[in-house]
């Protein structure tokens, strides 16, 4: 269970008063709103409000049961009727959608706005204490607590400005409307295909459930608390992340500096096997690394195998995009080890295209400079890509590897032109200094890589689960 799942069933056992313990003496929910009816009907009376043609309209079948104390009431019971506010003057806060991080559940971008410059939505009065909650799309939570630097703004009319009246205590209205039961109850009602959005009446009309006022301040004391245990066992995996992503970059860094395996003298000497390539030792004046062990060489990436640069075959033509053959594209490559595709190409399209062989090597060359893949299956790549098809006695995954390692990426981005989008041409490519093992110790070193990435992909599917 992640962490946001964590928090959404501490929710759901606050909302069904499972999270505390009940106290029999405090006055029960039922006594709150007898006392907010008298009111209402006070105000009827008095001709100072209309009566609701809903008003009192009794909860058939209750969504789950509740403890002793608790109610089911409709939103128009705990809710006060929304008010309506025009700015005025010369400048306003205004709080849209986009106002809201629905990540954390709070209000970071109010915009101060001109008050000749107002849209024509900007008329929901705010004060401290209220629930903002987006009536367009739901499910993506853009839900808020209203502070109180923020009380005198206007929201938008795409929000319902839950307002409580004496029953609710403001901090539990929020953890209430944030509740799995609430969103996903009203998200049935979503009408609209654009913008599918729920109404005001969704939410009068809605039953919620009620504890007495004293267990609701219990309740969001006991959420606050739980959600900051949460809050650091979050950090924690976050830390975690962070440092198996530098076990893994110390990995590599081990693996081509030849400090990951032991050198075998057996070993047939990496001159030996560029020889067989047809490729000479180079001179390397100016290395980013430290000496090299006995028995490696430095070469130029352009030594150890046949570098092609894609190309996207004419989007004008519409029969050579289909189903057929998978056509390969920077995002593809974030998963590292590639067996599909977002895009793909007809028989027709993949005539046109460069063709990368199962475990070639994928490297972009414009834009994310440096970004790696190796492919389990046959297909085509765009001309943002370089591949790279290792001759034979070279292992495919030594130079996968030895493309992700720091060192590397620094070269293709050092070398990579400066200007409004990077570009790292072919020639440049090619010319990438790489130190390069004997082929036995390359074969060692890829699985001694990948035992230690096993080890820590187990460990983040552990902290991810």
């Amino acid at each position: 269970m992640n962490t946001k799942q964590i928090r959404q069933t501490i929710l759901d056992l606050a909302i069904r008063g499972e999270l505390v313990p009940q106290d029999p003496s405090d006055e029960p929910a039922s006594v709150l709103l007898e006392r907010i009816r008298a009111e209402k009907e006070q105000l009827i009376k008095d001709k100072k409000l209309k009566r609701d043609k809903k008003d009192n309209e009794p909860i058939d079948e209750v969504p789950f049961e509740l403890p002793e104390g608790w109610e089911w009431c409709r939103g128009y019971e705990i809710l006060n009727p929304m008010e309506t506010q025009k700015p005025i003057g010369e400048m306003f806060g205004y709080i849209d959608i986009a106002s809201i991080d629905n990540k954390n559940n709070r209000i970071i971008d109010a915009k101060f706005i001109s008050v000749s410059e107002a849209p024509s939505r900007a008329s929901r009065k705010v004060k401290f204490g209220d629930t903002l909650f987006s009536m367009v799309r739901p499910y993506l939570k853009n839900i808020a607590f209203v502070e109180e630097e923020y009380s005198n703004c206007i929201a938008s009319t795409g929000f319902y400005i839950c307002s409580p009246n004496k029953t609710l205590y403001p901090k539990f209205l929020f953890y209430l409307m944030l509740s799995e039961y609430v969103v996903n109850g009203l998200n049935k009602y979503m009408k609209g295909d654009n913008s599918p959005s729920i109404n005001n009446e969704n939410i009068t009309n809605f039953s919620f459930p009620l504890p007495p006022l004293a267990e609701q301040h219990r309740i969001v004391e006991k959420i606050e608390q739980l959600f900051a245990l949460v809050d650091t066992i979050k950090t924690h995996k976050e830390q975690l992340k962070s440092d198996i992503k530098q076990a893994k970059n110390q990995v590599l860094n081990y693996a081509i500096a030849g400090k990951l395996t032991h050198q075998d003298p057996n070993d047939e000497p990496a001159e030996e096997l560029l020889k067989r390539i047809g490729k000479t030792t180079t001179t390397a004046t100016d290395t980013p690394y430290e000496k090299l062990p006995e028995g490696w060489a430095w070469c130029k990436l352009g030594d150890i195998g046949e570098i092609i640069t894609g190309n996207t075959p004419s989007k004008g033509e519409e029969s050579f995009y289909g189903n057929d053959f998978p056509f390969f594209k920077p995002n593809d490559l974030d998963v590292g080890k590639i067996k599909i595709s977002l895009d793909s190409l007809s028989v027709l399209g993949y005539k046109q295209a460069k063709k990368a062989p199962k475990n070639s090597i994928l490297v972009t060359c414009i834009g994310s400079i440096g970004k790696t893949g190796i492919t389990q299956v046959e297909g085509a790549f765009n001309q943002q890509i370089n591949a790279i098809i290792p001759f034979e006695y070279v292992s495919n995954y030594f130079i996968y590897y030895l493309m992700l390692s720091k060192k590397t990426q620094e070269q293709l981005n050092s070398k990579a032109s400066a200007t409004t989008i990077a570009i790292l041409n072919k020639s440049k490519f090619e010319n990438i200094l790489i130190p390069l093992p004997p082929i036995a110790e390359q074969h060692r070193i890829v699985e001694k890589i990948e035992t230690y990435f096993s080890f820590l992909d187990t460990i983040e599917n552990q902290i991810n689960s």
